[in-house]
């Protein structure tokens, strides 16, 4: 029986920078401290994995450059046990992000480089070894190599994902979020051989096409079913999945929808956003590897996303499976309409 999980593509480093404020053009904004952690789907999701189940045989798969960063990549992920590095590649640049946080209202802003990450293709995965049970790839719209179209398959990204399911390997994708709302119609081929999906609402809206918050910012609950059955109309498998801060959302391989209300924490629990949503996903492939039903995989991936925003690295917060659903236990549950 095949076992584990892959997490593939984009790696790399975060540069934190706390600064007072958002600069305009010619402003200058005081940058209050400075850190650095490891970054990425693959750094996140494999540390999220094996903190939940450390028993879990997790495979990080992508390039990283032969750099000071790419020391820091391996030497951060050595520090668990049963994370696999025999398939990282070294070459060229390692990917970083800036990673801005303003003190005043915790909103973030990114500054990407993606050095080898963007090299990333199929020819960097040995997809004859392969025994996981679940490939988890990302993020589409930084991977420049599979982001290339295809004359088969819409993209390189769906080309690799339909190959790895051809071995009989669940396969996940993710994306990020991109201020060209075009781009961001790149996903949906890779929707087609993809058996799970998780993406966030604003992901989720652009690449439904249907919106997912109103003018007020507030969610659109009605609309979040349809959104999820377009995913599924496109080909998600399996689950597809949509979270926000109000809640996890979801329709499983049977055709059901579910919903899992989100967290209200406390002032002061959180220690930093950003990984969040990579957490949740772990959760849920984590959930799926399990065999559970998706309103399981919901609980455990809200309790991982919770856990992560504890601490100000993007994964370094997340608690074993158990210990992650007692903390949840602890806190108050959004209220749906």
């Amino acid at each position: 029986m095949q076992k584990g999980i892959v997490v593939a593509g984009y790696i790399g480093v975060d540069v934190h920078k706390e600064i007072e404020g958002f600069p305009g053009p010619h402003d200058l904004v005081n940058i209050k401290s400075v850190g650095l952690s490891l970054g990425g789907l693959v750094s996140n999701c494999a540390r999220d994995l094996a903190l939940l189940d450390p028993q879990l045989p997790v495979y990080a798969c992508g390039v990283v450059g032969d750099d000071g960063y790419g020391n820091e990549v391996f030497k951060g992920l050595a520090k668990y046990p049963n994370i696999d590095t025999s398939l990282l590649r070294r070459e060229g640049q390692t990917a970083f992000s800036d990673v801005l946080s303003n003190i005043s209202t915790r909103e973030r802003a990114f500054l990407n480089f993606a050095g080898a990450s963007a090299q990333f293709c199929e020819e960097h995965v040995p997809l004859d070894e392969l025994r996981c049970k679940i490939f988890h790839a990302g993020y589409v719209l930084i991977l420049d190599a599979l982001d290339a179209p295809d004359e088969e398959y819409g993209t390189k990204m769906a080309r690799l994902l339909k190959h790895v399911q051809d071995r009989g390997i669940l396969t996940s994708v993710d994306m990020i979020t991109s201020a060209e709302r075009e781009r961001m119609r790149l996903l949906t081929p890779s929707i087609r051989y993809a058996d799970i999906l998780c993406v966030n609402e604003h992901e989720g809206e652009v690449a439904a096409g249907i919106p997912l918050r109103d003018e007020n910012d507030a969610l659109i609950y009605d609309n979040i079913p349809k959104a999820l059955a377009r995913f599924k109309e496109i080909g998600a498998r399996k689950w597809a999945i949509i979270h926000a801060p109000e809640g996890g959302f979801g329709i499983d391989e049977n055709g059901e929808y579910h919903r899992v209300p989100g967290a209200i924490v406390p002032k002061g629990f959180i220690g930093g956003t950003v990984g969040a949503g990579d957490a949740f996903t772990s959760g849920v492939l984590l959930g799926a590897h399990n065999d559970c039903t998706l309103s399981e995989a919901l609980e455990i991936a809200t309790a991982a996303a919770v856990c992560s925003l504890r601490e100000a690295d993007a994964s370094e917060g997340v608690l074993p499976m158990q210990d992650a659903l007692q903390v949840l236990s602890t806190l108050p549950r959004v209220q749906f309409d």
